[in-house]
C-alpha cells in the first residue's frame, strides 16, 4: 500500500485551515476594536471645591481611584490612604484623581492627598455594588473599572494597574 496522501485531500485541509484562520483573525480584530469600554464605571456626581457638582464623565482621560468606606475614621480607609501617600507624587504625575464616598459618616480626610467627595455616597455604593464596609476601585482613563477590591491595595499595585491599563497599552502600541 502506498502511504502518500493524494493532492486533493491535502488541498481540502489547506482550505479548511485557511478558512478557520481567517475566521479567528477577523473575530480577534472585531473583539479588539470593541474593547474600548469593557466594564464601564457607573457615572456619579462629585463635589468640586466651589460646592458645585461635576460628573465622573468629566474626568475621562484621567485615572480615578474611588474609595467607598463608612467613614474617614475607619481603620481600613486610613490604611488605604497610607498606601496612597507612599506613591502620591507618582499618582500626581499620572494626573490620578482620588474620590471618597462615605456611606455612613462624612468627615475630614487627614491626608496630603487632595480627595474629592461623592455627592451621594449611598447611590455610589449601590451603583458599584458595594455591600460591605470598604471597597476600592481603579478606573482607567477610558472609563473602565480596571480593579476592584474590598481590601487595602498596596500603593505600588495601584500604580501598576494605572500604568498597564488598556488605554496605556493601546497608546504605547500606536507610538511604536
Amino acid at each position: 500500500m502506498d502511504s502518500t496522501i493524494s493532492p486533493a485531500p491535502l488541498r481540502t485541509h489547506r482550505k479548511r485551515f485557511f478558512l478557520l484562520t481567517t475566521l479567528l483573525v477577523s473575530f480577534a480584530l472585531t473583539s479588539l476594536s470593541q474593547a474600548d469600554v469593557v466594564r464601564p464605571a457607573p457615572d456619579f456626581v462629585w463635589m468640586k471645591s466651589g460646592g458645585r457638582g461635576a460628573s465622573l464623565h468629566t474626568l475621562r482621560g484621567q485615572p480615578v481611584i474611588l474609595i467607598v468606606a463608612k467613614s474617614p475614621r475607619q481603620r481600613i480607609f486610613r490604611a488605604q490612604v497610607g498606601q496612597l501617600q507612599k506613591v502620591y507624587r507618582l499618582l500626581g504625575d499620572k494626573k490620578a484623581v482620588a474620590i471618597a464616598a462615605f456611606t455612613e459618616e462624612p468627615g475630614v480626610i487627614r491626608s496630603n492627598i487632595p480627595f474629592v467627595v461623592a455627592a451621594n455616597p449611598g447611590a455610589v455604593a449601590s451603583a458599584y455594588g458595594v455591600s460591605g464596609n470598604f471597597a476600592i476601585f481603579i478606573l482607567g482613563k477610558d472609563g473602565n473599572i480596571d480593579l476592584v477590591n474590598d481590601r487595602v491595595i498596596p500603593g505600588q499595585r495601584i500604580l501598576d494597574v494605572i500604568n498597564n491599563s488598556f488605554v496605556v497599552q493601546r497608546d504605547n502600541r500606536r507610538s511604536e
